[in-house]
């Protein structure tokens, strides 16, 4: 196993710049959400925020805050697909246009959902360590 150093060494991080890379795209892509302001910046500002969070919580260099910052990474992963969703029931997407986009960010969830659930196996065993020394 590698040692992570910073963010960038994270596979969730990099698997969030590709999910922000393939929303972007699709965004400037699609005529119908080109035309969208309101919802090209939402669902780009959602996608955005995965990374952006994933790399924030590790900066803190603090297992709480990494994980709080975790929270909002997965929960962002939700409102990415949410928006996909809108956009086929809206027309402005089918659904073999997003589906890939779709399951890479469910799968993104949870990956970083296994990272929450490893922090947190963390510093319950730490906590553990420290009473029985």
């Amino acid at each position: 196993m590698a040692t992570i150093t910073s963010f960038e060494d994270l596979d969730i991080w990099k698997k969030a710049i590709d999910l922000g890379v393939m929303v972007y795209e699709l965004s400037d892509n699609n005529s119908k959400i080109a035309k969208d302001f309101s919802f090209k910046d939402q669902v780009k500002r959602a996608a955005q925020s995965v990374s952006n969070n994933i790399a924030e919580g590790f900066e803190y260099s603090n297992n709480n805050d990494f994980w709080r910052f975790l929270r909002i990474a997965k929960g962002s992963c939700g409102e990415v697909r949410s928006c996909l969703l809108f956009s086929v029931r809206v027309k402005y997407t089918t659904n073999e246009e997003v589906n890939v986009m779709i399951e890479f960010a469910r799968l993104l969830g949870s990956q970083i959902g296994n990272m929450m659930k490893y922090l947190r196996a963390n510093k319950a065993q730490q906590s553990k360590n420290k009473t029985n020394p």
